[in-house]
């Protein structure tokens, strides 16, 4: 029989209640003939709380017992779809990570897959069984001990499984129903998208739309899985939802896709940089072995020998980025004069892979950033995206006058 994967995330299986409904949502798929992988999160709030007992109870807790200790939450999930789907008598077992097995690299709370092997599943499968009920977010490492994906792991966990049993489709269920041309709370234009490319999802899943994990979308496209976002909540609707796949596999294309904006963003500017060769090294090493996630990066023109040198981060990292830029300064790797933290800036970009073949895409959405009276501090681009650093109070102003600009509502 052809394969499906379902991805339930927290909100979908929060109670007892919503596991009964995601459950009706799986035997109506196993009534249209699928053999079924079900991924299942925590119930909403337990991960939290497991990590709250874990900081508790060790500060400098060992990362192999935080993992074994995080990732109970989705075998609970997984255990009672089973029993629920059973109660429906549909031939249901849970299975965890490590009996399938996923095979994972041993960075625990951030393992990466390296292999699904489909054989103990597949032989279930022939065997009669007709859902797999899988616990999210978690593997196993070479050592032998639990690991897991990161936050967010379990849409990881779907693509990974749809990719390793050639799934005909992978169905993403969450609490909201697609992808949307920017946030629905920021603007009552936002239109639900009925497709969108796996480039675009991939950028505006980095830009910080929360719909989807970054590195679920990198596996998709990589392995070309079809995937659909669609809401838990909504009545049953086989068009629901917004697929995400192939540029090939979309009639039109819009120039513009979506506006996305990350808030709690930081402008950080060295001013008076040696400018020599291998400065840039010099700066970005020490920020990397920090775990300083640097984004946009502008340099200045040198004027006698000396350069200004302007990146972002995450606020939460300005005082890690400061810290490292201060040893390094008294190491004697790196001169500056001072360094300069903006914490009060929001990045707003827009993407689409229309932007190959039309030119002023960047002209127009200065010039409605102008309009509105809005500075633009830092600009980056890419082959389909545009980024600029704006002051934060400006954040929903923006986002709504390029919406309206690049006539999202017709989406």
């Amino acid at each position: 029989m052809p394969i499906l994967v379902m991805k339930f995330g927290g909100t979908s299986v929060a109670n007892l209640d919503r596991i009964a409904r995601a459950s009706k949502r799986v035997a109506r798929e196993v009534a249209n003939g699928y053999d079924v992988i079900v991924i299942v999160s925590a119930m909403s709030g337990k991960t939290n709380e497991l990590v709250g007992w874990v900081g508790d109870t060790s500060p400098m807790y060992d990362a192999r017992e935080y993992d074994a200790i995080v990732s109970s939450g989705e075998n609970v999930t997984a255990g009672l779809m089973a029993l629920r789907l059973q109660e429906m008598d549909i031939p249901a077992r849970s299975w965890q990570g490590w009996q399938v097995p996923v095979k994972t690299t041993s960075a625990h709370s951030s393992a990466r897959i390296n292999e699904i092997p489909n054989d103990n599943i597949m032989e279930k499968f022939g065997e009669g069984m007709r859902v797999a009920v899988v616990a999210g977010f978690q593997g196993v490492s070479p050592e032998g001990r639990i690991t897991t994906l990161g936050r967010g792991g379990s849409d990881t966990t779907a693509v990974a499984f749809a990719a390793a049993f050639e799934a005909e489709r992978c169905d993403i269920y969450t609490d909201v129903d697609g992808v949307y041309t920017t946030d629905p709370r920021l603007t009552d234009k936002a239109r639900k998208l009925d497709k969108i490319a796996f480039e675009e999802m991939l950028e505006l899943a980095s830009l910080g739309a929360k719909v989807l994990q970054t590195r679920s979308v990198e596996l998709a496209m990589r392995y070309k899985v079809k995937l659909r976002v669609l809401s838990s909540f909504e009545e049953y609707d086989p068009e629901a939802g917004t697929m995400v796949c192939d540029e090939e596999d979309i009639m039109e294309s819009k120039v513009v896709a979506g506006v996305a904006y990350q808030r709690d963003e930081a402008k950080m500017t060295l001013i008076s940089v040696a400018d020599r060769p291998g400065i840039a090294s010099a700066i970005f090493t020490p920020l990397a072995e920090a775990g300083v996630n640097v984004d946009m990066i502008v340099q200045n023109i040198s004027e006698e020998g000396r350069t200004d040198m302007t990146f972002s981060c995450p606020v939460d990292q300005v005082a890690r980025a400061e810290r490292a830029m201060a040893e390094a300064k008294d190491s004697g790797e790196i001169n500056f004069h001072d360094l300069v933290a903006d914490t009060d800036v929001a990045k707003i970009s827009v993407v689409g892979i229309g932007m190959r073949s039309h030119t002023g895409i960047a002209a127009k959405m200065f010039d409605v950033l102008s309009a509105e009276g809005i500075n633009i501090k830092v600009i980056t681009t890419s082959e389909i995206k545009i980024s600029v650093l704006i002051d934060r109070k400006y954040m929903e102003l923006a986002v709504q006058a390029l919406h309206d600009a690049f006539e999202l509502e017709k989406a």
